[in-house]
């Protein structure tokens, strides 16, 4: 672990060559380079990975510095700085842990004989993948791009689309020992300033060795969860565009480097159930498709629920809807078929995300024979609860958040099993019990889903 260091550098040079030496694994490690040269008659060393550097760039700067002459050499890095380094990012380190924090995280650090400050030059690229647009938050008309793990990137896609001087993006850090890179984007004029002051107090606390899971472990951090409370805290989006628009609404937006998606603050079940696709159709059919996907959202939940109930008392069920009564009997209770469909459907969604792409068609056609006819005419499922299920299946995939589909799944279960062991009571007390949930589950901003201050 890389423990920070306030020491400040030596006016010796060779004490402050031992020293990077001694903490950086210059040996030991093959893509940390050490490249002694010699930069107007006087001694220098750069250090930098290798693979984190333009090496087209470093050969235009150092052929540059070749050619400095003796008395051309000036008293200080600053004046060495502005006469000779022919390159636009250029800062000066002071201390050691400025430095090494530097070149473990991609710039070149150049130390120079007889000048006690490092000069740090920012030639670094990043590998990373094209900007396309994400498999899972996919639009009909927006844009075809997406964030990716280069944390330049993403700010530069919100960046290109807010062309104003409010928008602010402040980089931060947290990890001992990864020293994330950290971007809180806001735009000054419109953010609510006590939602910004304490993301940035917890932030500056936190007290982490390392964010191994980079923006889940983030969010986990600044906001610990009640276990029994599934519902998740944050939005996250792989959308440039919805990331800008929630900036321009006055929320804030924290982009993790190493993942290709932002967190945005302060979040509601509205917000949660929104796509994309919402802000680029008119009026009336946008309305129409929030409309469509808060029923379907609300029928996922309490659909098989209520089938249940009303099978467990289907003397309730009035004339014209006794066609969807059980006809069939079959040695498994209608609970059990139901727990045992919710847990084959999350079984075959697993399978799929580890199938190769070339087998995932004959998989997905072998699961739905199997799941299908085969599970009816072999006595272990009714053909009615094989279709309630496979509705709630397939409307699930119209959540665009996936955290939240998983929280109503957990919901749904609930109501299953309470409705399955006191009938009507449980019924009426898992409504109860999910209306608790949504409104004591209190986010960071200090607000539940329905937008309603808590103490």
């Amino acid at each position: 672990m890389v423990e920070k260091n306030n020491k400040k550098l030596s006016a010796s040079f060779e004490e402050n060559i031992r020293y990077m030496n001694q903490v950086l694994p210059v040996t030991e490690s093959f893509d940390v380079i050490r490249r002694d040269i010699m930069i107007g008659g006087k001694a220098s060393v750069f250090y930098y990975i290798d693979g984190f550097i333009k090496d087209e760039v470093m050969l235009k700067i150092m052929d540059s510095f070749l050619s400095v002459k003796e008395e051309e050499m000036p008293e200080d890095a600053e004046g060495f700085i502005q006469n000779h380094v022919p390159y636009v990012e250029v800062d000066i380190a002071e201390d050691f842990d400025q430095v090494i924090r530097n070149v473990l995280s991609g710039p070149a650090c150049l130390f120079i004989d007889g000048y006690q400050e490092c000069i740090i030059l920012d030639c670094r690229t990043y590998p990373a993948r094209s900007v396309d647009e994400p498999d899972k938050d996919k639009s009909l008309r927006g844009s075809r791009d997406g964030f990716v793990e280069t944390i330049v990137f993403n700010t530069a896609l919100m960046r290109r689309r807010i062309r104003d001087p409010h928008l602010v993006m402040e980089m931060t850090e947290a990890g001992q020992a990864s020293r994330t890179d950290i971007a809180i984007c806001y735009m000054n004029d419109r953010v609510d300033r006590e939602l910004l002051n304490n993301l940035k107090e917890r932030i500056n606390s936190l007290e982490l060795d390392d964010l191994r899971m980079n923006q889940q472990s983030l969010a986990e951090a600044l906001f610990k969860r009640k276990w029994f409370n599934p519902f998740p805290k944050f939005k996250f989006t792989e959308r440039p565009d919805t990331a800008a628009a929630c900036l321009l609404e006055g929320k804030v937006v924290i982009l993790v480097d190493n993942s290709p998606s932002a967190m945005i603050l302060p979040t509601s079940v509205l917000d949660m159930i929104e796509e994309a696709n919402d802000y680029y159709f008119p009026t009336v059919t946008a309305v129409y498709l929030r409309v469509t996907r808060a029923l379907i959202t609300f029928a996922t939940v309490f659909f098989t629920p209520l089938y249940l109930l009303f099978m467990q008392n289907q003397e309730w069920l009035p004339e014209v809807f006794e066609f969807v009564a059980v006809r069939d009997t079959v040695n498994i209770p209608l609970i059990f078929q139901f727990l045992l469909l919710e847990i084959s459907i999350d079984g075959l969604r697993l399978a799929a995300m580890n199938t190769p792409t070339m087998l995932s068609t004959p998989l997905s056609v072998i699961a739905g024979i199997v799941m299908g006819e085969f599970s009816v005419q072999s006595g272990w499922f009714n053909s009615e609860v094989m279709l309630y299920m496979a509705f709630v299946a397939v409307a699930n995939y119209t959540q665009p958040n996936f955290e939240l589909g998983y929280a109503l799944k957990f919901m749904r279960l609930m109501l299953l099993i309470l409705t399955a062991i006191f009938n009507l009571y449980g019924f009426i007390a898992g409504c109860i019990l999910v209306l608790c949930f949504l409104f004591f589950n209190k986010t960071l901003s200090g607000r539940n889903y329905m937008n309603v201050k808590l103490n």
